[in-house]
Formats: C-alpha cells, sequence, structure tokens
C-alpha cells in the first residue's frame, strides 16, 4: 500500500472498512491499543522535550535545544507512525495479509537512548549543574 494511499485512509474510516472482511474484533481493538500506546508515548515524548527546555537550565543553549528537538521530534513521529501504522495493521488484518514490518520502535529507542546519553554525559562532565 503506497504511502499516499495510506495518508488518505487515516480520515476514511469507510475506506478502512471497505477493505476485505471483517476481523475478529479482539484483534481491532488490540489494535486500538497499541494505536494509544504509540501516541502516549509520543505525548510523553513532548512533555519531556518541553521539560527538558524549559527546567534544564543548567544544560548549556546548544546542548538543551538538541535533547529539547530530538524529544520533540520523537513525539511528533510518534503521532504520525500511530495512526499509520494503525491503518495499514487494520488493513492487512482485513485482507488476511501478515501485519506491516516496522523499523520505527528501532529508531525511536535509538533516538531516546542518545537524548538519555546526551544528558548522561553533560551531568557527568558537570555541564548541568
Amino acid at each position: 500500500m503506497g504511502p499516499l494511499r495510506t495518508v488518505g485512509l487515516w480520515f476514511s474510516p469507510r475506506r478502512v472498512r471497505a477493505e476485505g472482511d471483517t476481523p475478529d474484533y479482539r484483534f481491532s481493538l488490540a489494535n486500538e491499543r497499541t494505536f494509544l500506546a504509540w501516541v502516549r508515548t509520543g505525548l510523553a515524548l513532548v512533555a519531556g522535550g518541553i521539560a527538558v527546555d524549559q527546567f534544564a537550565t543548567g544544560l548549556t543553549g546548544p546542548v538543551r535545544t538538541v535533547i529539547a528537538v530530538v524529544l520533540l521530534v520523537g513525539g511528533a513521529a510518534c503521532a504520525v507512525r500511530a495512526v499509520s501504522h494503525w491503518v495499514r495493521c487494520e488493513v492487512a488484518m482485513r485482507r488476511g495479509e501478515d501485519l506491516p514490518e516496522s523499523r520505527f520502535p528501532a529508531l525511536l529507542a535509538v533516538g531516546t537512548a542518545l537524548a538519555a546519553l546526551l544528558v548522561a554525559v553533560a551531568v557527568v562532565t558537570g555541564v548541568l549543574r
């Protein structure tokens, strides 16, 4: 399924329902719970980015900005990825296909780990006081 078609399905639940057969509701509800977990993760990352920007005043400007931006971009990416993955999984279930693969969790984990490492280095080197 192409990216533009997927985006079109984000806002058209009728078109999603028109794909294939209705799956077991338990699977659709599990897909929805996964979507909500990704949205919560995105909100947490946004809150973390705002917190770093507003409260980590001991960090030098560029370090604080980089960490905040990494967290904020990660939060935005989580929100977009959540709806995209939900649609792709729902369509795959309706068509009886394998669920789509995703590298996004690995990218998110690496980005979050990098932000945490930057803060740890700042604490150890005394940049954060």
